[in-house]
């Protein structure tokens, strides 16, 4: 931050610490916790009873943990289920015995009038139709990340929950750990200086181009086309369902179970979104990121039907308030930062690396590093000003209760989607790509365009619900 209180550089690194720390981490706090953008007021949340009646949207994998999770809180009832796999709604059925059972959410919402919250964890290409009508019908929401399929839908879910008043969180449990929260106070803090340069990397290798990793891991994924040979659903699956939005195509098992939909652009975003919404999160937290500029991307060639499994994005950022300018790169499966790779950092499998005036500062999702390491022997760090939470889903509820932060919100984690997609059409378009987020367009690339939203399949609209 260009601080008229920045300290030379021949200082130590611990009076490098700002003097206007305690504004820099109330920024902080409203920008990684920010309350619900409430147009109508916290009225839903006071009136709102300590017993929370809850639905669940998908209720296997991923929304199984989410299920379980949840109802720990002994407030907590799970009134309705839904699943278009019956074993998993079987499973749950037997947890919750008195839940009224679904296979299509659109019935669900017909039945609503006893439902306080939802929590959504459907595969990422349903995401936006089974949350738009809760924030319709005035219903909390946990949804899943990344929240959305593409960037068109992620704002007009942002805006929804903007309308509709209600506590929303996105499925980003990291955000919630402590060590987070405290790269976020050193880096707001003033730590490492103005910071004017991250890197971002996961080592997570699927999809196409991987050949090698997918029969190592018994993954019949690794395809180049949808199949020829057709195969009837599984008795238990209602494909038709699973399918909802997107294009319909015949049922094979390349795409079901989870998490082989991953791949596919059709009903996921690859690694880029998928592991961004954790990744990517951090500094779009620490250094208060919205909207980029400018995206370029690089990799192997875009493939029409699948992700890759290798890839890297460079994002271009305008100055902040009183942050600088600065440019983020994220890179996925065999790509590494120049750094890494001459082994000048740690040489951890994924990380993300702050670069500053003073400093650097490497976190994973559990630990971090001010290196160089002998320059920092005596720092002392900052305050600790933000709050960690008891957990990500814990703090939702106490949200949908009491109309307290959560650190996820839509509006959050909208632009943060949004972000991460961006990477994905700079990727997708192979040119690079300059953004102007206010009319949400590609500007200088307009085949770039087609892959900011999609035409749902006949019977499906994201307004009508």
């Amino acid at each position: 931050m260009n601080s008229p209180h920045r300290p030379t550089p021949d200082r130590s690194p611990k009076q490098t610490l700002r003097r206007d720390f305690a504004k820099s981490a109330v920024v902080g706090a409203i920008a990684g916790c920010s309350l619900p953008r409430i147009s109508k007021g916290l009225h839903a949340a006071e009136k709102a009873p300590t017993r929370l009646r809850v639905a669940f949207i998908g209720v296997g994998g991923r929304g199984g943990g989410n299920l379980a999770s949840v109802t720990k809180d002994p407030g907590v009832e799970a009134v309705a289920i839904c699943d278009v796999d019956q074993r998993r709604l079987d499973a749950a059925q037997k947890l919750h015995p008195d839940a009224r059972q679904y296979t299509d959410y659109r019935k669900l919402y017909e039945h609503a009038d006893d439902i306080d919250a939802v929590v959504v964890s459907v595969p990422e290409h349903s995401h936006a139709f089974a949350t738009m009508p809760a924030l319709k019908l005035g219903k909390h929401v946990y949804c899943e990340k990344p929240l959305t399929h593409n960037i068109a839908e992620s704002r007009a879910i942002t805006l929804a929950a903007e309308q509709a008043g209600v506590a929303t969180q996105m499925g980003t449990q990291i955000h919630a750990n402590a060590n987070y929260h405290r790269v976020v106070e050193l880096i707001q803090s003033g730590a490492i200086g103005d910071v004017h340069e991250t890197h971002v990397w996961v080592g997570r290798a699927w999809g196409l181009q991987n050949e090698a990793y997918a029969k190592q891991h018994g993954d019949i994924v690794y395809v180049t086309e949808q199949p020829s040979q057709k195969m009837k659903p599984p008795e238990f699956l209602d494909w038709d369902l699973w399918l909802g939005p997107a294009p319909w195509r015949p049922y094979h098992e390349v795409y079901f179970p989870g998490p082989k939909w991953y791949r596919w652009w059709d009903f996921g975003s690859g690694t880029m979104s998928d592991l961004g919404s954790h990744w990517n999160d951090l500094p779009f937290w620490a250094l208060n990121l919205d909207a980029p500029l400018s995206v370029t991307a690089d990799g192997p060639p875009p493939h029409a039907e699948l992700a890759p499994a290798s890839m890297s994005a460079t994002y271009e950022y305008g100055p902040r308030g009183a942050m600088p300018a600065c440019r983020l790169t994220w890179y996925q499966g065999a790509l590494k930062p120049e750094l890494w790779e001459m082994g000048k950092i740690p040489q951890w499998n994924s990380g993300a690396l702050f670069i500053g005036s003073e400093g650097m500062l490497l976190s994973d999702y559990g630990k971090h590093l001010l290196l160089p390491e002998d320059q920092f022997q005596n720092f002392v760090p900052p305050p600790e000003t933000l709050p960690v939470p008891v957990s990500h889903h814990q703090e939702w509820l106490d949200a949908c209760r009491h109309g307290t932060p959560t650190g996820s919100p839509f509006s959050y984690a909208g632009p943060l989607t949004e972000a991460n997609h961006l990477g994905n059409v700079a990727y997708r378009t192979g040119a690079p790509i300059e953004w102007d987020a206010k009319a949400m367009r590609v500007t200088n690339v307009e085949a770039a365009n087609r892959f900011v939203s999609r035409q749902p399949r006949d019977g499906w609209k994201l307004e009508d619900l």
